[in-house]
């Protein structure tokens, strides 16, 4: 399986890769040294074009599909899965905007978000509450002419930097996830101030934290979602998530394992090299195959999301099984290449505590594993009769 790209799409995506390897492979360990999220290099691929990747021409983006967002991804992961998380996310609500969001607020916003002047995330994740929609806290409270919101947002990519979020808010709480809704916020404007970056074990570039609001007002043409619709907003995004998520383990893993093919055909031992050894070839060679297989997982997902077809179940099990495989395999290849693995001239290090981000973001690997149960066991039931 592939995904085959328009002739304007392969050339966004050559630019990107250009990109990718001057500014983002060799500054990638800095950013990571220095613990802080690259706003700069934000702003230079939004520049690039890449901040409009889903934005429609006549709203000055490029207008591609979610291929071309999923392939990018991929291919900047191979050099910096954080920095490809943070772009993403500032491209998804760039995206979000020019598809929902009226055009007086799409004319206001755009144009600052394609030329990283503003920065974009979204925020749903709570100090007590991920993967439990229905649990949020933070509050709107309907007032004439707009809504009060009230509370705080947590691991929330982007948070270092971002002046603009989709963040969602519950209307009414005995109405469970009914009453969730989803609005834009300015975190420049009054009631919203920013929690200081994580400090986390690695992926800095990605820069995670945190907003609280207090008695921050939005208008109501900044409402995204109306209650109810806010739910299923948040679950077609984090399956396009989870899609590129895996995209992102496949880039990273497969540059780990070209780098690590390199070294041992260079490093010398007992009269030759250790990739002349079966055992350490065959590794490599494993390692490549879970990365086809990851591939063709991400990429029927990819599809799903893109026709609009059900894609709970793909994008549950591409993440699911990418994320795993990069976990063991960017392991594997550094043990191929020894202690000198743990060097800092060497991003394996950087790529290993990415795919630890990995298993965590959009939803853990257990919560892929009960979406995948309650289908199995949905289907099991309709087959047998319930019992």
């Amino acid at each position: 399986m592939d995904l085959p790209l328009s002739d304007a799409e392969s050339a966004m995506l050559a630019r990107a890769v250009e990109f990718a390897q001057i500014e983002v492979a060799p500054k990638a360990q800095a950013w990571e040294d220095d613990r802080r999220q690259p706003i700069e290099a934000l702003k230079a691929a939004s520049l690039a074009g890449f901040a409009g990747l889903e934005v429609p021409e006549n709203l000055g983006g490029f207008g591609g599909r979610f291929r071309l967002k999923a392939r990018l991804a991929e291919e900047m992961a191979r050099h910096c899965f954080a920095f490809s998380f943070s772009l993403i996310n500032h491209m998804g609500l760039a995206g979000k905007i020019a598809r929902d969001a009226p055009r007086e607020i799409a004319g206001k916003y755009l144009p600052e978000m394609l030329a990283g002047e503003a920065i974009g995330c979204t925020a749903l994740t709570e100090p007590a509450a991920g993967s439990d929609f229905s649990a949020i806290t933070t509050r709107a409270k309907k007032v004439e002419g707009g809504w009060i919101l009230n509370g705080e947002k947590a691991w929330i990519t982007n948070a270092a930097h971002a002046d603009l979020m989709f963040l969602y808010a519950q209307t009414d709480p005995a109405a469970g996830w009914r009453g969730v809704a989803g609005f834009l916020v300015d975190a420049r404007e009054d009631g919203v101030s920013r929690v200081p970056p994580f400090q986390i074990m690695g992926g800095h570039a990605i820069g995670t934290g945190g907003f609280r609001l207090e008695d921050h007002f939005v208008p109501d043409i900044r409402m995204m979602s109306a209650p109810g619709d806010g739910f299923k907003a948040a679950m077609a995004g984090v399956n396009a998530a989870r899609s590129y998520v895996a995209t992102m383990c496949c880039g990273m893993t497969e540059a780990a394992i070209e780098l690590a093919a390199k070294y041992a055909s260079e490093r010398a031992a007992f009269g030759g090299h250790i990739a002349d050894f079966q055992g350490l070839r065959w590794r490599l060679a494993d390692a490549q195959t879970e990365v086809e297989a990851a591939r063709l997982l991400a990429y029927r997902a990819v599809l799903a999301v893109e026709n609009g077809t059900e894609a709970e179940i793909p994008a549950a099990h591409a993440k699911k099984f990418a994320a795993r495989m990069a976990d063991e395999q960017l392991s594997r290849c550094m043990q191929v290449m020894g202690a000198a693995g743990l060097k800092r001239d060497y991003p394996i290090g950087r790529q290993i505590a990415c795919a630890r981000i990995a298993n965590y973001v959009d939803g853990t690997t257990e919560i892929q594993n009960e979406r995948i149960a309650r289908a199995l066991f949905k289907k099991a039931e309709t087959k047998s009769g319930p019992r």
